[in-house]
């Protein structure tokens, strides 16, 4: 009884609730909504978009923010891409050259952000620059073509019913939930973003969280550049240009309070669902393409606004809950 109570108190539940009514809405306007070849589409974007939308949760999780995750999807993207086409390395090399690159590029992130005493929006307001501009040098703007078959394949086979992308983000999903409300490091990383102050004096490192938080970030936003890579069938520039929207708008609509301290992986992951279902609509119902980014742009203001009514309702206690 007191789980079921909990329950019904859950944010997850009103969002699973919008997904829902959402989902038969749009099935009504447009019947055509509940076909497999649509259901495939709003899975394999899932897959991807879940990724980077945690990537930029667990910064938000301590109170910062990320404005670099696209560019470092894009430079591991390239950087994977090159390292096939260019060196020749087999696939579980390019993977692990991505990895160490998307970590690389968090961890600098993390460490400029604690040794220089400025917020994380200024620096990776900075490196996203830098790192974008070092994925056109390394491209001159064109895209990498020579992507081994097994990558391609991928990107575009099916497990049953389900795309194969599902492989990698249902074990993602379950490990951070797990690392965030069982591990050490994650519950030391949601008490540091919920009161920092208090997080040290009981021996948080502010360093090793920081660092800890955009490591992970950046290793998750090279996951989500290769998983990119497969699914286009190439390596392009381009990637990771329009995530941003999108990685802000799932954890705050998922429960993720901007100033820190709580973030729910199941949220996220309705809030995925939600913002997928918003662009679904947006395609189906015909919108005008120039007022689509107008309505993502009030989608991100509705998330800003429903995290204030949030912390509002909280008494702006930080709350250490995941779902």
């Amino acid at each position: 009884m007191n789980a079921f109570r909990r329950m019904l108190r859950s944010d997850s539940l009103g969002l699973a609730l919008v997904v829902l009514l959402g989902g038969a809405a749009l099935s009504i306007a447009r019947p055509e909504f509940l076909t497999a070849y649509n259901i495939d589409v709003i899975l394999v974007g899932f897959c991807l978009t879940v990724i980077y939308a945690l990537g930029q949760g667990v910064i938000i999780a301590i109170g910062h923010m990320n404005l670099a995750l696209g560019a470092t999807g894009c430079l591991v993207a390239v950087s994977f891409g090159g390292a096939m086409q260019v060196w020749g390395l087999p696939v579980w090399a390019a993977v692990i050259f991505g990895l160490l690159i998307g970590m690389f590029c968090g961890f600098v992130n993390g460490w400029l952000t604690h040794k220089s005493g400025l917020t994380s929006f200024i620096i990776t307001l900075a490196t996203m620059s830098i790192f974008k501009g070092i994925s056109l040098g390394i491209t001159e703007a064109q895209p990498f073509y020579g992507v081994a078959e097994s990558v391609k394949a991928f990107g575009s086979d099916r497990w049953g019913p389900l795309p194969e992308t599902l492989l990698v983000a249902l074990p993602i999903v379950i490990g951070l939930a797990v690392f965030l409300g069982r591990m050490i490091p994650g519950r030391q990383m949601l008490a540091f973003g919920g009161n920092p102050s208090a997080a040290e004096l009981s021996g948080i490192s502010r360093a090793r969280m920081v660092i800890l938080a955009h490591t992970l970030s950046g290793l998750l936003a090279a996951i989500a550049g290769m998983m990119s890579v497969a699914r286009l069938q190439l390596a392009s520039p381009a990637i990771g240009d329009e995530w941003l929207i999108a990685s802000f708008a799932a954890p705050v609509i998922g429960g993720a309070v901007l100033s820190g301290g709580h973030l729910s992986v199941l949220g996220t992951c309705l809030g995925v669902l939600i913002v997928s279902l918003i662009n679904q609509a947006l395609v189906m119902l015909a919108v005008d393409p120039f007022y689509v980014q107008v309505l993502l742009g009030a989608l991100i203001l509705g998330a800003v606004g429903l995290n204030r009514l949030r912390e509002s309702r909280m008494g702006n206690a930080p709350v250490l809950r995941l779902s």
